[in-house]
This record gives C-alpha cells, structure tokens and sequence, in this order.
C-alpha cells in the first residue's frame, strides 16, 4: 500500500544489513543507524493529514438504506430496494457501475424532495444515530485534531448525511459524494462522481499537491478504500474494530 513519493519505515525492508549500518561516505544517504534512517525519512516537516472513510470503517452499518428507511420509512425502503434489486445484484457482482446505482436509488427516494426537507432528514439521522459510531474511530479523529492535523472523511456517502454527525468536531471537513438541486429541489443526480475507488484519492490529490509535503495516514474498510489506502503513506485497514 505504500505511496511512492514519501519515504517510511517499511523501507527498511528494502536495505541490507550492510546499509543500515554501515553506508559508505560516497553513498548519497549516510545514516549511523537504524534510528536515524527513520527520523530522516519521516520528517517533522512534512505536513500530516489524515483520512477516514466512514461507512464500515467509522460506523457500524452501511448508512445509505440506514438513512433511506429514516426518511421514508422502511416498508417504502424495502419496497425500493426490492425493484432495483437486478441491478444490486450485477453492482455487488462488478457488472454494473456503483455510482450509477446509487444514483438510481437515491432519485426513486428522493427526486423532487426540497433541500431544506432533504438535510433535515440529515440532521435528525445523525442526531438519531450516533450509537452507529465506532468510539475507536472517533478518538482517532480527537486525537488528530488535538494534534493540528487536516482531518478528513472522506466518504462514497452523501455529504449531507455524514457532516452533522462531526458538528461537534468543526475542524473535520467531509468530501463525499455531491447531490444535484435546482429551484430548491433535489433534482434525483449527483453533481459530482460517486466519491468511491479512485475518486477519493482524486478528490484528496485536488486538495494536497505537491504530494512529497505530507505525510498521510488513511482509515479505511473495504475494496472501494483500496486507492486511497494504497495512496497513503500509514494505511489501517478494518481499524477500530473491538476485540
């Protein structure tokens, strides 16, 4: 999973004993030992940053039809789930795009819904819901931002939805999946890619460039966190768990 432009202790593995202890004056890198091969390479300089998905690895359940059934009811969300079942099949067999799923999901629920109905629906999930929350993940994020860290969810989910369970945390910025609204209404398409694979790791690539200054630790869960865990330079997969 390692990034290719920072340097981390893993690289260790990539050196001989002879290396590690005994470079030669003429060797572009010089290190007494061990410590100071891991001290140089990690500098203090580089800027860290770290990054969390959310479904999965922050909560307990997938928060999509979690979120369907709060708003519309869960006879209504099964009933939906029931006729786009074909293609939630071929999405989970990787025969149809996710993004085009989701997509199609979230406009039988809520194509024509106003905003302000759509986010309160937000509001009260989140308010509702934060049993859903791993309390190993969210000390994570404390303990990042207590350290001046650029904190990050950065989730396949609707942005709406997933903030108002960090409002207690305002240094935490959410980059998910965007939603279309025309006239105040929701128009059922996303204004953005589906926030999921190789999309995270765009989306964070738009925000830290040059890469080389910082240092990233990424949290993630499942096969749509396999890039931005690749990306990083500290990847944690399945984190949190309790044992």
């Amino acid at each position: 999973f390692k990034g290719a432009a920072i340097f981390s202790p893993f690289h260790l593995f990539t050196l001989s004993p002879f290396h590690l202890c005994t470079l030669s004056p003429l060797h572009p890198f010089t290190f007494k030992n061990v410590f100071d091969y891991i001290m140089t390479t990690n500098s203090t300089t580089s800027i860290r940053v770290s990054l969390f998905d959310f479904d999965g690895t922050l909560t307990t359940l997938d928060t999509l039809p979690a979120f369907i059934a709060h708003a519309v009811g869960r006879w209504r969300m099964l009933v939906g789930f029931g006729l786009y079942l074909p293609l939630i099949v071929l999405m989970k067999l990787h025969l149809h795009p996710n993004g085009r799923v989701k997509e199609r999901l979230f406009a039988h629920f809520f194509k024509e819904m106003t905003l302000e109905t759509f986010d309160a629906h937000c509001q009260s999930f989140a308010k509702n819901n934060a049993h859903i929350l791993r309390p190993q993940g969210i000390k994570a994020i404390e303990t990042a931002c207590q350290r001046g860290e650029s904190v990050l969810i950065v989730s396949a989910s609707i942005t709406n939805w997933v903030l108002p369970f960090f409002r207690q945390l305002p240094q935490v910025q959410v980059i998910g999946t965007q939603i279309a609204v025309e006239n105040g209404r929701l128009t059922g398409r996303f204004a953005s890619p589906n926030c999921h694979g190789a999309e995270k790791v765009r989306r964070v690539e738009n925000l830290f460039a040059p890469r080389h200054q910082y240092y990233i630790t990424a949290y993630g869960d499942s096969q749509g966190d396999k890039e931005m865990l690749a990306y990083a330079d500290e990847p944690h997969y399945k984190p949190f768990r309790t044992k």
